[in-house]
């Protein structure tokens, strides 16, 4: 199994809206990938705590896939590049990990 892990920072505000609604967006949209794209084991994403340390980074996504060849199904769908066109417009960066488990 591949458990595929991203954190992103975000910017404070774009297109009229404050980070926590950017946030709840991407949220949303990655959750509900899992309706497009079966190989899609389990996806969770989770939101920092309002009072959390600035150099803390606002969003995780923790996802898994039966291989990378599934994983590289996810990547490439295209809901999937959809929601990671818009996250582009609003993240400041990006940490990721995928690993064998």
């Amino acid at each position: 199994m591949i458990k595929h892990i991203v954190f992103f920072r975000l910017v404070e505000s774009a297109e009229g809206k404050t980070k926590s609604e950017i946030a709840e967006i991407i949220k949303s949209g990655l959750e509900n990938l899992k309706k497009f794209i079966p190989e899609i084991i389990k996806i969770e994403v989770g939101v920092n705590v309002p009072n959390a340390p600035k150099t803390d980074y606002d969003i995780a996504l923790y996802s898994e896939f039966e291989n990378f060849e599934t994983l590289d199904v996810y990547q490439e769908h295209p809901e999937h590049k959809r929601i990671a066109a818009y996250i582009g417009t609003v993240k400041t960066s990006r940490a990721a990990v995928d690993y064998v488990s």
